[in-house]
């Protein structure tokens, strides 16, 4: 049996950073709680890393801020030195991704 760390989203794009060869997204998640007798959304910002030169072209093409996207992936845990301390972190790596729906208002 394998042994898997893996992560699935359907959120709206908050924003979208290109650097090199690689890709971050900021994916907004809704969910659901109680406060009382009424129930909020609350909203949670995911940071997503592509790295597959075709899937980057294809954001790079096609994806606005604000798109409903679906992003699947695999969780890799990383750290790195900054100010002379460790630093800690989980990346959410893209393996599968694809728009949804365009943000209502959009031209296309």
């Amino acid at each position: 049996m394998r042994n898997l760390a893996k992560f699935e989203i359907i959120g709206r794009v908050g924003s979208i950073q290109a650097n090199g060869n690689v890709t971050h997204l900021k994916l907004a998640a809704n969910y659901r709680r109680k406060e009382g007798d009424n129930w909020t959304d609350d909203t949670y910002w995911n940071r997503v890393t592509v790295f597959g030169e075709g899937t980057r072209k294809y954001i790079s093409d096609k994806l606005n801020v604000g798109d409903l996207v679906r992003a699947a992936g695999r969780m890799r845990d990383t750290s790195y030195e900054k100010d002379g301390q460790t630093i800690y972190a989980t990346d959410r790596v893209v393996d599968e991704f694809g728009i949804l729906a365009s943000k209502a208002g959009n031209d296309e």
